[in-house]
């Protein structure tokens, strides 16, 4: 009998380690999403994932800062609201130990202006609002770059290399830009020529891209939106289901009916 009892000790603890390790699955986790689009969208991923025995709970962020160091403090299991060069630009400023999991959307950025119609239509010195963070502020002067307002000084811009408005080298209006954080740009339209607009933002403002942005980005680049957790969560079952629930095609159906090509799924 004590053989049997030293032989199959070990098996024993075996299956309780595993029913241990079950019970530490996550059901429910947060996650940090911007106000507007993300959070409608969600309100579709969650319920995918509540078939899956995944409840998420969202928690919604008016800034782009707040929602990493929440993510990295532990505060949060997950966000989606931000695009690789944002979230390089944070892990190399910040030091987080955050890793992207997944693609979701892509979100093309646009100028927008109250006041004119067409670029053609900015006259000499107008203030032009840009995104005083680096990776956004990168991408608005690409696109007035794009759209034939500045040029750039060769070799930053793309490729890892983050343009500032010290890397303008032709601007024949003479256009003054003017850096702004990327949540006042929508309110400050009424002060400013034109201004740079991520998308969250300006639908939240009641902009529309198709109707009311005079110059838009390409559709297809690298600024696809993701889903982010901690480094050491990123291959934990909870994870595949957050993302098998984000992509699957009932939220790819839902997006593309709502947001009518002002969203793009990117998965």
């Amino acid at each position: 009998m004590r053989r049997f009892i030293v032989k199959t000790l070990p098996v024993l603890l075996l299956a309780a380690s595993a029913v241990a390790a079950h019970a530490q699955e996550k059901n429910k986790i947060k996650v940090g999403v911007s106000v507007g689009n993300a959070e409608q969208t969600f309100e579709v991923v969650k319920k995918v994932a509540a078939r899956e025995g995944l409840e998420i709970q969202l928690i919604t962020f008016s800034d782009y800062l707040q929602p990493n160091e929440a993510l990295a403090a532990g505060d949060l299991d997950a966000n989606a609201f931000q695009h690789k060069p944002f979230l390089d630009s944070q892990i190399k400023a910040r030091g987080y130990k955050i890793v992207p999991v997944a693609l979701t959307i892509t979100a093309p950025l646009g100028i927008y202006s109250k006041k004119y119609k067409t670029v053609d239509q900015l006259p000499a010195g107008a203030s032009i609002g840009i995104q005083n963070d680096p990776s956004n502020g990168n991408r608005a002067l690409l696109l007035l770059q794009k759209a034939g307002l500045i040029k750039l000084k060769p070799g930053v811009g793309e490729n890892g290399v983050n343009a500032t408005p010290l890397d303008v080298i032709v601007n024949p209006k003479k256009l003054k830009l003017v850096e702004l954080d990327a949540a006042q740009l929508p309110r400050s339209l009424d002060d400013l020529a034109a201004a740079s607009v991520n998308n969250d933002y300006a639908v939240k403002a009641g902009l529309s891209l198709q109707r009311d942005a005079i110059a838009v980005e390409d559709a297809k680049g690298p600024y696809a939106n993701l889903i982010v957790t901690r480094a050491e969560d990123k291959d934990k079952p909870w994870v595949k289901k957050l993302v098998k629930a984000y992509q699957s095609e009932e939220v790819r159906k839902f997006i593309e009916a709502e947001f009518k090509g002002s969203l793009i799924p990117a998965f």
